[in-house]
């Protein structure tokens, strides 16, 4: 008998198709049966024209040969095809961590929403990651605003992944990305430099407000000790990520001199202190590892349980050097690539799987335990959700099984898995539109030219394209409009979709056509910038005014009030430039 190969996600590692069809109800006449040879995670799942028999050596294995049943339901129905699939993960520890701190928290249930679909993908860790976005008792002025997590949603959260096989782990900033709290005359003291900083990678110098720790102040460790002591308990987790990562100004400012004398090793004091805290707690500590791997001297006196989180976002990354630098360490590490949506509003698929992809062949070579797909927010979290469903979907099949993974069929995955469409159109319009920015060929590390057009000024898209651009290539008009038409063409299809869930239909709908607007928008800007307005001022500002407006209503759905007036605020050097 011939039949196509199921459409898994992620697809097994090994799948033989036999003769034969089981046709009728598989949960009726499922036989499970505990065989201990079976690794913890794997499952050996047989279905015969006779019935249906699933062998496991412990609960989580059988639950994942139970998900594998319910795809093959979801798309043969009750007429199962005879086959036999042996299967376990590459990586134990298979996540994804969301961004709830750059101005987007979610709303319960978008997290359960999210939680179910990634538990049925077979990941099994979700971060959430926190800068100020939880209640902290006495800390009401820095987080008053941002509609935090309380206690007691996140011990419900916790409850509702472990019934789902998800680890739910604590993940706060401890030394940069403290901006929040550092903005607040009762903590501007304990930043590193109080003034302010020009961050390395600013084009326009512009004086940024304090991100980081002194981390030599015994008030900088008291006051993350005591952020670590309320959040912790309300996870069941072993795991802890502190984070502890960019530090951009240490050695700017007031550690100037102990820098100079004492170089990484200031960094890794303060680490070690906030490990001993943690593991004090009978805790695991994580932290992410650009620091330390940039002093390759000190990696080897990092304790043998401390997990580095190697990562990086491009698809010549994460670092190959870095995975051998920690793997040679005898360290157990994670490798952590993303979703590339942040600084996009669609997302940029080749490059979300070619990272997604790397970081599994590295993690695969030098023997990583984990796979952290981080989706972040950077300059205002103007991606909704669905845009990173891609990055998610692909990031759990190669995390499971590179092997069987690597080439899969990411828009039909997406149709079926997803967005449940009826009509296989959604998969495709995400798939396309996240491949806008390759048609601007110009520079787009970590972002993607048409949305720093809508961040920025007239000057500062002026500044950043003389910066970057090939003086002797001039990006030609015509290769904006191509892209436009391009863009017309994959908002043309987005109506034909038939999402089978009636309120996501119109959410998702909406949601990629403000998305595509957007990057439009800031093809018009671009060719603005180059002389060739195709429309007035007035009427661009009246567009992009209600293009604002239609991304508050979106953000509302999916997203909590707090932080979405400072999402908003982005849009604003962008509006001011059509102001005569």
């Amino acid at each position: 008998m011939h039949v196509k190969t199921p459409l898994l996600l992620p697809i097994p590692r090994q799948l033989e198709l036999r003769d034969g069809i089981f046709n009728g109800n598989p949960l009726e006449v499922l036989v499970t049966v505990h065989d201990s040879s079976i690794p913890e995670q794997g499952y050996h799942l047989t279905v015969a024209a006779d019935g249906v028999t699933l062998r496991h050596s412990t609960p989580v294995g059988a639950h994942y040969g139970r998900l594998t049943l319910d795809q093959l339901m979801q798309q043969y129905g009750n007429a199962l095809p005879a086959l036999v699939i042996d299967d376990a993960p590459d990586f134990p520890r298979r996540g994804v961590m969301l961004d709830c701190s750059r101005d987007r928290v979610q709303r319960m249930e978008t997290l359960y929403a999210l939680i179910d679909k990634l538990a049925a993908w077979k990941i099994n860790e979700l971060q959430l990651y926190m800068e100020h976005t939880f209640a902290y008792t006495g800390h009401e002025e820095v987080w008053k605003d941002a509609s935090p997590f309380t206690a007691g949603e996140v011990q419900a959260l916790d409850a509702y992944c472990n019934e789902r096989y998800i680890d739910l782990v604590p993940c706060q900033s401890c030394l940069g990305h403290m901006e929040r709290w550092l903005k607040h005359p009762r903590y501007r003291d304990l930043a590193e430099k109080p003034e302010g900083f020009i961050a390395p990678w600013d084009v326009m110098n512009t004086l940024r407000p304090p991100a980081t720790l002194d981390p030599s102040d015994p008030r900088s460790f008291e006051l993350v000790a005591s952020l670590f002591d309320e959040l912790v308990p309300n996870f069941s987790s072993e795991f802890v990520n502190i984070c502890d990562d960019e530090p951009f100004e240490l050695g700017m400012g007031k550690n100037a001199a102990l820098v100079a004398e004492k170089g990484g090793r200031v960094y890794l004091d303060y680490l070690l202190k906030l490990y001993h805290h943690i593991t004090a707690k009978g805790k695991r500590v994580q932290f992410w590892a650009d620091i330390i791997t940039q002093h390759p001297d000190l990696v080897p006196e990092l304790p043998k349980d401390i997990i580095p989180l190697v990562w990086g976002y491009e698809d010549y990354e994460p670092a190959e050097t870095q995975c051998q630098m920690v793997s040679a360490s005898g360290l157990p590490f994670y490798v952590c690539p993303g979703t590339s949506s942040w600084n996009t509003v669609a997302g940029r698929t080749d490059n979300t799987m070619g990272n997604l992809r790397r970081a599994a062949e590295h993690g695969l070579k030098y023997h990583a335990v984990g796979y952290l797909n981080t989706d972040w927010g950077d300059n205002g979290h103007w991606q909704a959700l669905p845009v990173s469903y891609l990055g998610f979907a692909y990031g759990a099949g190669v995390s499971w099984c590179y092997a069987a993974n690597v080439d899969m069929d990411v828009p039909a995955t997406l149709n079926r898995f997803a967005f449940d469409d009826a009509a296989d159109v959604m998969g495709q319009v995400a798939y396309d539109l996240g491949n806008i920015y390759k048609l601007i060929p110009l520079p787009q590390r970590n972002s993607q030219w048409l949305f720093q057009m809508l961040q920025s000024s007239d000057a500062r898209n002026a500044e950043r394209y003389e910066k970057y651009a090939d003086p002797s290539q001039p990006l030609p008009v015509h290769v904006v409009g191509g892209a436009m038409e391009q863009i017309e063409v994959i908002l043309g299809r987005i109506e034909a979709a038939r999402l089978r869930d009636p309120k996501e239909d119109g959410l998702v709908k909406e949601e990629f056509r403000v998305a595509g607007e957007l990057l439009l928008h800031g093809a018009k800007r671009l060719l603005r910038q180059f002389g060739e307005a195709p429309e007035p001022d007035a009427d661009l500002y009246t567009q992009l005014s209600e293009l604002v407006e239609r991304q508050r209503a979106l953000w509302l759905q999916r997203s909590r009030p707090g932080g979405l007036n400072d999402s908003l605020k982005w849009f604003e050097d962008a509006l001011s430039s059509y102001q005569k």
